[in-house]
Parts: structure tokens; sequence; C-alpha cells
């Protein structure tokens, strides 16, 4: 099972980004796909889940700015970042399962600083 993931890096403060995460290994289609990410000094949070037949839910502080989405065609999941805050600034982790307590990726850093 492999993970990798891709985008990330420094955004200024209102900006956007997507992440992906493409998944090799598993019936991607068939398991639900989750984001999470880890602040500076701060424990894992739950940031989005994707299931397989579509369902999607957001924890509260990305509710209308964060949006997942996946292409079981290319075994990705995306996360689209919109309206970003300095306090969005972790490592983002995608993870198969939900929760995001799943097996995980690599994690990749988003920083978001003016």
């Amino acid at each position: 099972v492999q993970l990798v993931e891709s985008g990330g890096g420094l955004v200024q403060p209102g900006g956007s980004m997507r992440r992906s995460c493409a998944a090799s290994g598993v019936t991607f289609s068939s398991f639900a796909m989750s984001w999470a990410r880890q602040a500076p000094g701060k424990g894992l949070e739950w940031v989005s889940d994707i299931y397989s037949d579509g369902r999607r839910y957001y924890g509260d502080s990305m509710k209308g700015r964060f949006t997942i989405s996946r292409d079981n065609t290319k075994n990705t999941v995306y996360l689209q970042m919109n309206s970003l805050r300095p306090e969005d600034t972790a490592v983002y982790y995608c993870a198969i399962g939900v929760s995001g307590e799943g097996f995980r990726g690599q994690g990749t850093q988003v920083t978001v600083s003016s």
C-alpha cells in the first residue's frame, strides 16, 4: 500500500491550494479516504472524510472553505483549500479510512503566511 501526496508549500492568507493523494496497492474505490493535519506542537486534527459512495464530511473550521473530492479512475483523493488562514498552517496527511486514523501518507507542509 502506498499513498503519494503532492501539492503543499507556501501560500498567502486568503489564498488557495489543492492537495492530491494518489493511492496504490488498494482497491481505492472501495475505501473511504480522509485528510488530517498536524500543526506545530499540536495533535493530529481531522480535516475531512469522503466515503466510497461520495458522502463528504468536514471539521467545523474547514466547512465552507475546504472541499474534498475523489477520482476513482485515477485512485486519487483531492483537498481543495480556499480562504486559507495562518492557523491552517500544518503538515497535511491523506489517509485510507476515515478520521485520518488509518494508513497515512508521508505528509506535506502547508504554510499560510504573508
